[in-house]
């Protein structure tokens, strides 16, 4: 009896493109095992890639998987929620919470500049004493299955904005952990912390770090940050910090 995996090969690259890829690796590999050879084609996930304008490298040989890279766009994007306080204090853990509290103002805010990025428009702010906050994410809960994430170590992109106001001297701290499925810390980034004098320019700074060949067993990210003013002012004169983001994706040898 003829089925559709009888149709041409390119006919069924074409058609199997057009299809979204859970169903593509769940229904069509399951259901249809003679299928499988289709779904596991070089040139069916390139053509998805270049469909849903994936960027692709120059030199096509830099990628080895093609469906775990087209995964891994498909999946990429920040993993932090509400990472600029439009929602408040929503989803965010706070560790400290000293001095004055934490608070969220909007940008410039006194004495400050207005962020890089025009569609950011709040920040929290620490106090005289150490104000800390975190978010823990669980990767399956994001899409990032554990072979994936032991098999491919995609490269995970930390950013962090912190700015000082101009009259204040302040303190600005991060921890990036990559934790086991035990929460043992396989992996981390923790600067030395940075001191901003008072009198400074106010400039809104970037913090990065990318994770990269970091051992198997990942299974969540644990993100803080925070830190204080160091003049011991009553009210918000600490470091002010935003659009923090963890971002997964493939690296450009796969």
């Amino acid at each position: 009896m003829t089925t559709i995996c009888d149709l041409p090969e390119d006919v069924l690259v074409e058609l199997f493109s057009q299809l979204p890829a859970r169903d593509l690796v769940c229904t069509w590999g399951c259901e249809f095992p003679n299928s499988q050879d289709v779904v596991d084609l070089v040139t069916l996930w390139k053509r998805k890639c270049q469909r849903e304008g994936f960027y692709i490298p120059s030199l096509d040989r830099s990628i080895s998987d093609w469906k775990a890279f087209y995964m891994l766009c498909n999946l990429k994007r920040n993993l932090i929620k509400n990472p600029c306080a439009e929602e408040n204090f929503q989803h965010w853990k706070i560790d400290k919470n000293n001095g004055d509290n934490w608070k969220i103002e909007k940008l410039p805010g006194a004495h400050g500049r207005e962020m890089p990025d025009p569609k950011v428009h709040k920040y929290f702010v620490t106090s005289y004493g150490p104000c800390f906050k975190s978010q823990l994410i669980t990767l399956q809960k994001e899409g990032y299955w554990n072979q994936l994430m032991d098999e491919k170590r995609p490269e995970i992109v930390v950013k962090d904005w912190y700015a000082a106001r101009f009259d204040c001297g302040c303190r600005y701290e991060i921890t990036v952990r990559l934790l086991s499925e035990d929460y043992i810390v396989l992996e981390e980034f923790h600067p030395e912390p940075v001191v901003i004098e008072q009198w400074s320019d106010a400039k809104w700074h970037e913090m990065s770090h990318t994770f990269q060949n970091y051992p198997a067993g990942v299974r969540y990210i644990w993100f803080q940050h925070g830190g204080q003013d160091t003049q011991f002012w009553a009210g918000w004169y600490g470091i002010r910090v935003t659009n923090s983001s963890i971002t997964i994706g493939p690296r450009t040898l796969f």
